[in-house]
């Protein structure tokens, strides 16, 4: 079966960029996703579509697919107690802040006691990002996953 819109997908990946390696899922459960559904990169699922289980490949993709161009003025203070990931923050540390539109990754420019100087943008912004990616398995999405909008079972969310 090969990748297309209602299809879930199971994934390993090893991520990288020009100063080396970020971040790899082999050290944990492989990633499970609903194609056509939020959730991964623009330029990753693209590289996506078409493929079969079994199938191993990579792919650069450049900022503006992935995480977009850093956003000047993106500075902000925030109240220290709303940030999560740390007891003592220093800078250059990513922590996770509770938003309207859900958790964001945000980097700490100047921690204080009861505020934090963050930088808004993703941590991996303006970054051109190479993904080694290995498809472990493809199958049709149940009725369940297409109405929640995401995959369920190990990887995914089960709600």
């Amino acid at each position: 079966m090969q990748i297309a819109e209602k299809t879930v997908v199971q994934f390993h990946y090893d991520l990288s960029d020009a100063d080396g390696p970020i971040e790899s899922s082999r050290e944990h459960e492989p990633v499970l996703y609903l194609h056509g559904q939020a959730g991964l990169i623009d330029g990753l699922v693209e590289a996506m579509e078409g493929r079969s289980a079994g199938e191993s490949f990579t792919v650069t993709i450049p900022p503006e697919k992935a995480y977009g161009q850093p956003h000047e003025n993106a500075l902000q203070k925030v109240q220290a107690k709303y940030l999560q990931g740390a007891k003592k923050w220093k800078p250059g540390m990513i922590a996770v802040l509770q938003t309207e539109q859900g958790p964001r990754q945000v980097v700490v420019v100047k921690p204080g006691l009861s505020q934090v100087v963050v930088d808004t943008n993703h941590p991996l912004a303006g970054r051109e990002l190479t993904f080694n990616v290995e498809i472990l398995d493809v199958r049709a999405a149940t009725e369940e996953e297409l109405a929640h909008g995401h995959a369920h079972g190990v990887g995914g969310h089960n709600h």
